[in-house]
């Protein structure tokens, strides 16, 4: 049996077997390709592809240089982005967004998404000028299908409802379990 442990030499390369959201140097060089810039304010991987390569990091509250930065969860992977976006190009936000006014059970569920938000934003720092805005248009909007994306995720079905919806709507195009790096 071969041991899962990677050798020392190939450590910066493995995802940390202990703890997957610590973030590599390897991690840090995918990113800028996924990005096409050096990655910023990144504190962990939040999610990561059935290879390993990063999904989603989590980001600071504040970047290095100073900005607030609310988007805590930041969908790094070009699958998923490029699934994300077709959604918006096709109107789905402003379907979802109508949804929120006139279905009470969703729109409950969805500030409760928000607040699951916050909790983990203010777990790295408290930010004031950013203080109870999380992302996305969050709790009353749907303004970026990408951070919903992000945020289900990173926390997993069944705290952000849309983002759960959004990544069903794009299972056929692009989905989390089968690798398209």
């Amino acid at each position: 049996m071969t041991d899962p442990t990677p050798a020392p030499e190939d450590a910066d390369d493995a995802v940390d077997a202990v703890d997957p959201t610590v973030v590599t140097d390897r991690d840090l060089e995918v990113l800028a390709e996924q990005l096409g810039r050096e990655p910023r304010g990144v504190v962990g991987i939040a999610a990561r592809c059935a290879c390993g390569r990063p999904l989603v990091v989590r980001t600071a509250p504040r970047l290095p240089d100073g900005t607030p930065f609310p988007t805590t969860y930041y969908l790094t992977h070009p699958g998923a982005v490029a699934a994300a976006s077709r959604l918006e190009a096709q109107g789905v936000m402003k379907e979802m967004t109508e949804r929120l006014g006139t279905d009470e059970e969703l729109a409950a569920a969805y500030r409760r998404a928000h607040e699951h938000y916050l909790a983990r934003r203010a777990e790295l720092g408290h930010v004031e000028e950013i203080d109870g805005i999380s992302a996305g248009g969050m709790p009353t909007r749907v303004k970026c299908i990408h951070v919903l994306m992000g945020h289900a995720l990173a926390a997993g079905p069944g705290v952000n409802p849309l983002g759960d919806e959004a990544l069903a709507l794009v299972r056929d195009q692009w989905r989390p379990d089968r690798c398209s790096c």
